[in-house]
């Protein structure tokens, strides 16, 4: 049987054109071709294979081409009267036959005035970005060879392989026009949305293309509601990939089939949320993924999570990307790389836009995810915005998180196990006070040997570094200290800072652990509201608080624009 059977030759009214067969009963053609269907019969031919005469066919997908010669969607499937027993039409992966030197020669074959049988017409696709974000420049091998002509439009463009890269749409200069246009598979499939199964993707595994398409047709089976699609498509994208597309995604098949073929690196990013939207998790910090556990502890935070890193573009240059987690889920709210100046203004911005993504019965943590060196910022004295003086501490429960460890898989395998213990009742403060001589391996040890959930430093990092390195290191869920206080890490025997631990241990005497951040809250207020400034001994305490339950899945990693 003739590999190029599926070639077809469709006639619409008075228009003529060139198609490509890719299912049993699925034809491909320009939507100019059948422009006419409405009042004309669309009949198609395969001139390989006269012996199956001429089949009526109909329009089953309309790319929305508007009757402009630069309209896009210049896109139509046609389904046959009936299945046609030929092999059809094999896809080569999207990009193929362009940017590669020398240049292949493309053959496309197509149905000319005075050639019903058929004539092959030779171009190169040039090098270069699509023009308008839709086509590919085609260019005549040579000046002696068929031209694209009327009758080419539909016809599959294809490599020496025989493999199809696109379709002709255009020509440009006349009839025995040297220069034509070519929408690329990519592009097609935008608009026809069945052609992403049909695309060979080498970036993605052939498990990845199959869980890809089994769980958006699960999703279109079930009904299920998939959120916002463009907020998806930003989530599995990261902060520095491409723009959204202009109009968006108006479906999950869109979105599937776009990043499929366009930006496959972030498939597997989609594929975790896409199962995690599914499968249906519990929201919060409970034992999400449970069917019919309720969770023991309460609140169910729903976090908006503000995550600041080195950018690697220079050391006054950071990147910094806000979300909100609700139902369990994160949704990207905003991510830019900026100097540091323009950090307080960004958060504040985008903490207010997070908070419109919460549930209106949510209750709130901000949690900021900073760099080690970075812990110590004065995050919650930031004000909540130009127009409101409020610090972020007294606004909201307020925590912080270390960046590094809030990425470990083991950190966050061992804390969860932590706060599985931790549901049964209130932790007890392990003191370190100012000027500890400990060793660190020797701390090390002993908060292993004790399970220790929560330490209290009376002192902020820079005077204690190792030994708050060790509390970082080892799965404690908790550290709290205050950002000012003893300027000589190196001074012999404790200090004033012991009062700091005293009241840090009487005051959280009873509270739930999961409730720390509503009770820091509380003090906060209590010091922001007392007669004296610096007067209450909570007035600048640090907490970082850190359970992997109420962040069901680690981020996406912000990715350097200079890597």
């Amino acid at each position: 049987m003739n590999r190029a059977a599926w070639h077809t030759r469709i006639q619409c009214g008075n228009a003529v054109g060139s198609g490509f067969l890719v299912s049993a009963r699925q034809v491909v053609t320009c939507a100019h071709v059948v422009a006419a269907s409405g009042t004309s019969a669309v009949t198609v031919g395969f001139p390989h294979r006269a012996d199956l005469g001429e089949l009526t066919a109909r329009v089953a997908v309309h790319g929305g081409w508007r009757g402009g010669a630069t309209d896009p969607g210049d896109v139509a499937v046609l389904e046959l009267e009936r299945d046609v027993p030929i092999t059809p039409a094999v896809f080569a992966p999207a990009g193929a036959g362009r940017g590669t030197t020398p240049a292949p020669a493309l053959a496309a074959y197509g149905f000319p005035r005075g050639h019903d049988e058929g004539s092959i017409a030779h171009y190169h696709a040039t090098r270069g970005p699509l023009i308008a974000g839709e086509w590919v420049q085609l260019e005549a091998v040579s000046v002696q060879g068929q031209p694209l002509a009327e009758g080419f439009s539909g016809a599959a463009v294809q490599l020496p392989d025989g493999s199809v890269v696109g379709m002709v749409t255009a020509i440009a200069g006349g009839r025995e026009a040297r220069v034509g246009r070519m929408l690329p598979t990519e592009v097609m499939a935008r608009y026809w949305h069945g052609l992403g199964e049909l695309v060979p993707t080498p970036d993605l595994t052939p498990a990845q293309l199959r869980e890809l398409y089994e769980l958006v047709g699960r999703a279109e089976r079930e009904g299920r509601r998939t959120g916002d699609h463009d907020r998806l498509y930003v989530d599995a994208v990261g902060p520095f990939g491409p723009d959204l597309p202009a109009g968006g995604f108006g479906s999950l098949t869109s979105l599937a089939v776009y990043l499929q073929l366009e930006v496959p690196e972030a498939v597997p990013q989609f594929l975790v949320r896409l199962r995690e939207l599914l499968d249906g998790a519990e929201s919060g910090c409970g034992e999400a993924g449970k069917p019919g556990t309720t969770p023991r502890r309460a609140p169910a935070w729903s976090p908006i999570v503000v995550e600041i890193d080195h950018s690697g573009a220079g050391p006054d240059q950071v990147t910094v990307e806000v979300s909100a987690y609700r139902d369990g889920r994160r949704r990207p709210v905003g991510a830019r790389r900026l100097p540091r100046s323009g950090i307080r203004a960004y958060v504040q911005e985008h903490i207010d836009q997070a908070v419109t993504q919460l549930a209106p019965e949510a209750d709130e943590l901000l949690a900021f995810v900073l760099p080690r060196g970075w812990l110590n910022w004065p995050v919650a004295r930031w004000e909540c915005g130009a127009d409101d003086p409020t610090p972020l501490g007294c606004a909201y429960p307020l925590v912080v998180a270390d960046r590094a460890r809030h990425r470990s898989g083991r950190m966050r395998h061992q804390l969860h196990k932590k706060w599985q213990k931790l549901d049964g009742g209130p932790a007890a403060v392990h003191r370190i006070d100012c000027g500890i001589r400990e060793r660190p391996s020797t701390l090390r040890k002993r908060l292993w040997d004790d399970g220790t959930d929560l330490v209290g430093f009376a002192s902020p990092p820079d005077a204690a570094r190792e030994h708050f390195e060790v509390g970082l290191t080892v799965p404690v869920p908790m550290l709290l200290w205050p950002r000012a206080g003893c300027p000589e890490p190196d001074h012999e025997g404790t200090c004033g800072r012991g009062a700091f631990l005293d009241a840090l241990t009487a005051s959280v005497a009873g509270v739930p652990p999961a409730d720390l951040p509503h009770h820091l809250l509380s003090l906060r207020l209590a010091a922001d509201a007392h007669d004296e400034a610096d007067g209450h001994w909570a007035g600048d305490v640090q907490l970082l608080w850190d359970d992997p339950r109420c962040f069901p899945e680690t981020p996406a990693p912000l990715h350097s624009p200079v890597a």
